[in-house]
């Protein structure tokens, strides 16, 4: 929480701000100020307006004989500029051992984005299991397997209903990316993004030069879903959940095979893989039919429909 604890301050700092000028525009100053301070109060929130007029605003200060007042404003030009407040982690951190944290701050309604690395393991302690490893991982106390499945975060942070929230993955999808870094900064409350983040631990057969092509893979196979849930659309009427990856295409079981955490299961526990491997590919299948019946809700009705009718 050392992140939100500097944008409370930081926060707090602003308001100071904004309450000096207010008081600057009831004491007579020059009208060109005065307007211009209006304009950065009206926009004091978003990042370009208050950048445009803030640095107006700190221009026309620069150059003007200065009251006590005016001179505390002038002080304050490191905060005429909305920044941009990001806290980053790992998925032991924001799905296990830090997240209450984590709940706690994205229930606070304040507008910080936060950046989850999803490794799937405990990756800086030498690799145990943890809430985000997946069924069938071979982890630190999951030797023979992880018997029970991923936390879902993504979905958790979604019921909050003012939340902003994306699962992306690079290598699979570059320009959805950019899409909700873009829209988690814009958004006017808390963000969430949870990126696909493999590591050394998870054993990618090609390789860590090949992370960006395993992101692929892993979206392809639908072992990681592409979704972004913008809670301004709702003001327009829209669906705010946006499912951006297609129906896995069969490839799991290659995928799976591909990373030592799972694949060297066949070798210890070639019964319990079997097992394993198979719930695996029924757990994101089913995943992907509930993502889908976000993304279109109608598409229940009709199936309903169609059942009641036959």
């Amino acid at each position: 929480e050392y992140g939100y604890g500097m944008m409370l301050a930081y926060n707090q700092r602003r308001k100071k701000l904004a309450d000096l000028v207010r008081s600057a525009m009831e004491s007579g100053i020059d009208p060109d100020l005065k307007e211009v301070m209006q304009k950065w109060l009206d926009g004091v929130n978003i990042a370009e307006a208050s950048q445009t007029y803030g640095e107006q605003m700190e221009q026309l200060l620069a150059d003007m004989d200065r009251t006590a007042l005016l001179e505390s404003i002038y002080e304050m030009a490191d905060m005429f500029v909305k920044k941009s407040v990001w806290a980053f982690g790992g998925d032991g951190w924001a799905y296990d051992i830090g997240y209450g944290g984590l709940d706690h701050v994205i229930a606070s309604g304040e507008d910080i984005n936060i950046l989850v690395m999803d490794t799937e393991v405990y990756s800086n302690t030498g690799g145990q299991s943890s809430k985000a490893t997946p069924t069938g991982s071979v982890a630190k106390f999951a030797a023979s397997g992880k018997k029970v499945g991923k936390k879902d975060l993504g979905r958790m942070a979604m019921t909050y209903g003012y939340v902003y929230v994306a699962s992306v993955s690079m290598g699979a999808n570059k320009q959805q990316l950019m899409k909700a870094f873009i829209e988690a900064e814009k958004y006017p409350g808390p963000s969430l993004i949870i990126s696909y983040a493999p590591c050394i631990n998870q054993g990618l057969r090609a390789g860590m030069g090949k992370s960006q092509e395993e992101e692929k893979r892993a979206v392809d196979s639908g072992y990681w879903p592409l979704y972004r849930y913008n809670p301004l659309l709702k003001a327009e009427g829209k669906n705010p959940f946006v499912l951006e990856s297609k129906a896995p295409d069969g490839s799991i079981q290659d995928f799976l095979s591909n990373e030592n955490r799972f694949a060297v299961l066949e070798k210890t526990f070639p019964e319990e893989s079997v097992k394993l491997r198979k719930q695996i590919e029924e757990e994101i299948n089913q995943r992907y039919e509930l993502l889908r019946q976000l993304a279109d809700p109608t598409s229940v009705c009709k199936t309903e429909a169609t059942e009641k009718a036959e």
